[in-house]
């Protein structure tokens, strides 16, 4: 079993930035790839960005490439993911989950944490 917890949401206006913290706890953290989640409309679990358990490899949906980075630290059992340039449709609760395989599609993830809101006003 792993533990998740999201951390770093708030309020923001469009253009700034929010850095995303989610904590992990239970199973070694380091078996695992994580990926940041958010809800769409006729999308349960929109993929935002993914990142292997040894941090060298990434991947991010096209609405999101450039302008967020997703990074994390095995030592400290957490993985971040840093939006810059926020507009108002990255309005959202974010969610970060955990999968042993390294894909984008939300099936393939075990275990998920409960969410943090991020809003963007315009």
């Amino acid at each position: 079993q792993v533990h998740l917890v999201e951390s770093g949401g708030g309020l923001v206006q469009a253009g700034g930035s929010l850095r995303l913290s989610c904590a992990a706890s239970g199973r070694p953290f380091r078996r695992y790839s994580m990926g940041w989640f958010r809800p769409a409309p006729g999308q349960e679990r929109e993929f935002v960005a993914l990142i292997s358990w040894s941090g060298d490899s990434t991947y991010y949906a096209d609405s999101v490439k450039g302008r967020f980075t997703i990074s994390r630290d095995n030592a400290k059992n957490t993985v971040y993911l840093q939006m810059n340039s926020l507009k108002h449709e990255d309005t959202a609760v974010y969610y970060c989950a955990a999968s042993a395989k390294y894909y984008s599609d939300y099936d393939s993830y075990d275990y998920w944490g409960q969410g943090t809101q991020v809003t963007v006003s315009s």
